[in-house]
């Protein structure tokens, strides 16, 4: 099967956010499991600082944009112990820019952008040569593709045969433009209705591609029946609903080489399930010393690693913290960013409690592993969660993930009930109302079970035996994949 990935950002060439992860990863685990797969990015200036083996692949075209055009240059990026090919489409006035999709603001031409980029991915897959069988596109900077593909290049050799696959990583970017971008796209105006392209006087690009896509998936199976009702659909859950035969959720997976505590460079002591205890005793002794304590605490430590912002649950865990701070029960570590008023209020909450509550403002990858390693318990109290990766991190590193019920978080943890403990199946703890008294609640009981040392290392095994793997997530994948081709 032949399958041509179109995503804005992947690791290790640009990211902002989940999808970068999702699109660095994903292809690989598809040529893994028999695939022939190639990927399409942008040729950001982030992209092309990194030393990474890019060279131009000797194809450049011009795309139509609007009533003009625009060059494309191909570049191209082969990595040793890489299976699947990773092409680069460049325009320096469009991509040589100092972030993505802008700074404070979006850059107020992002539907050119991605209008260009989108179409260019087409154009490159026809001279790649042919057929393609699977074209599938990320989030709403892709989401022109399947229109592209049934309407202007249905009838070309290498995509005549070919579908297309929409995945939506987090409905509340629409990719929402002034009514007049539609003029860019080359699309014809008797497709700017509500039934296709347009939203509210809008053009709309994710509206776009879930119109025209031949299949529709989201990264988890909680996510996908939220996305079909209000608030979750963000305005367009009736549109999913009325797709819901072609709508799957799909968990995400992790990249299990990068975040393995057996080979993990960034922890003083690698370790596994056996060792578990010394290990994190190692992990939590370099950190103390990172944050300048003489010893590791003694009390569980409770974790939250993620953006600082009103979504992930902020306001709870302040208000968790105001609970806890004083009784000696946890010592509390924060790492993240986002917006002002909850890193002002979290540097408040560690002056407060000096010595309990340990505060690293920025975003560190080898410190991020390196508290997953020491933490006992790690928070997770979205607000919604369409996968979410940190309660995967968790549990590879055996830190027991508290959460809410929404999206991934609760499709990958598993409460621990008492049933679910008799069965052996309990990784985690689960609160339902988005309220800080439901994770006070939870949290409280994750702190009862730490306890309990063989209730506590059972947890533990669970949590660390579980395939969050994108081989696993990569032959759903597959499955859905061939359904696309099968059903038209």
């Amino acid at each position: 099967m032949r399958v041509l990935e179109i995503a804005s950002e992947a690791v290790p060439f640009a990211k902002t956010g989940g999808l970068a992860d999702v699109a660095g990863s994903l292809p690989e685990a598809l040529a893994g499991l028999g695939c022939d797969v190639s990927l399409v990015v942008p040729a950001y200036a982030e992209a092309l600082s990194k030393g990474l083996p890019i060279e131009p692949a000797g194809i450049e075209f011009d795309v139509p944009v609007g009533t003009g055009s625009r060059r494309a240059r191909i570049l191209r990026c082969r990595r040793e112990g890489r299976r699947a090919d990773v092409y680069l489409v460049a325009n320096d006035d469009l991509f040589d820019r100092p972030s993505l999709y802008g700074g404070a603001s979006d850059y107020p031409d992002n539907a050119e952008r991605f209008i260009f980029f989108s179409r260019a991915a087409l154009e490159l897959a026809c001279r790649l040569g042919g057929p393609w069988d699977i074209l599938h596109c990320h989030d709403w900077q892709a989401g022109l593709v399947p229109a592209y593909r049934r309407l202007l290049y249905g009838s070309h050799p290498a995509l005549a045969d070919a579908r297309t696959v929409m995945t939506i990583h987090n409905m509340a970017y629409q990719g929402l433009f002034w009514h007049w971008d539609m003029l860019l796209t080359g699309i014809d105006w008797s497709h700017f209705t509500w039934r296709e392209m347009e939203f509210h006087g809008q053009l709309s690009l994710l509206k776009t591609g879930l119109v025209f896509a031949d299949s529709i998936t989201t990264v988890s199976p909680t996510y996908a029946r939220e996305i079909q009702e209000a608030p979750g659909g963000c305005g367009l859950e009736g549109l999913l609903a009325s797709r819901r035969g072609s709508l799957t959720g799909i968990v995400n997976g992790i990249d299990t080489n990068l975040w393995n505590p057996a080979t993990d460079p960034h922890l003083p002591r690698p370790f596994g399930e056996a060792d578990v205890g010394a290990g994190k005793y190692a992990a939590r002794a370099a950190l103390a010393a990172r944050l300048g304590h003489a010893a590791p605490d003694s009390r569980p430590l409770v974790a939250f690693v993620g953006r600082l912002v009103e979504q992930k649950g902020i306001a709870l865990i302040l208000a968790a913290i105001g609970k806890l701070a004083g009784t000696g029960r946890a010592h509390f570590m924060i790492l993240g960013s986002g917006g002002h008023e909850e890193e002002d209020a979290l540097r408040q909450a560690a002056a407060a409690f000096p010595g309990t509550v340990d505060l690293v403002i920025g975003f560190d990858e080898g410190l991020a592993h390196l508290v997953q390693a020491a933490a006992d318990i790690t928070l997770v109290p979205s607000r919604f969660e369409p996968c979410g990766l940190t309660q995967l991190y968790a549990q590879r590193y055996g830190s027991i993930p508290v959460v809410r019920a929404t999206g991934g978080l609760v499709d990958t943890v598993v409460d621990a009930t008492p049933e679910a403990i008799r069965a052996g199946s309990a990784t985690g703890f689960v609160f339902r109302g988005f309220d800080a008294a439901g994770l006070e609640h939870a949290l409280g009981r994750a702190l009862t079970a730490h306890d309990d040392e063989s209730l506590w290392n059972m947890l533990a095994g669970n949590a660390m035996r579980q395939d969050w793997s994108w081989e696993a997530s990569g032959r759903e994948y597959v499955r859905l994949f061939e359904r696309t081709r099968a059903a038209t």
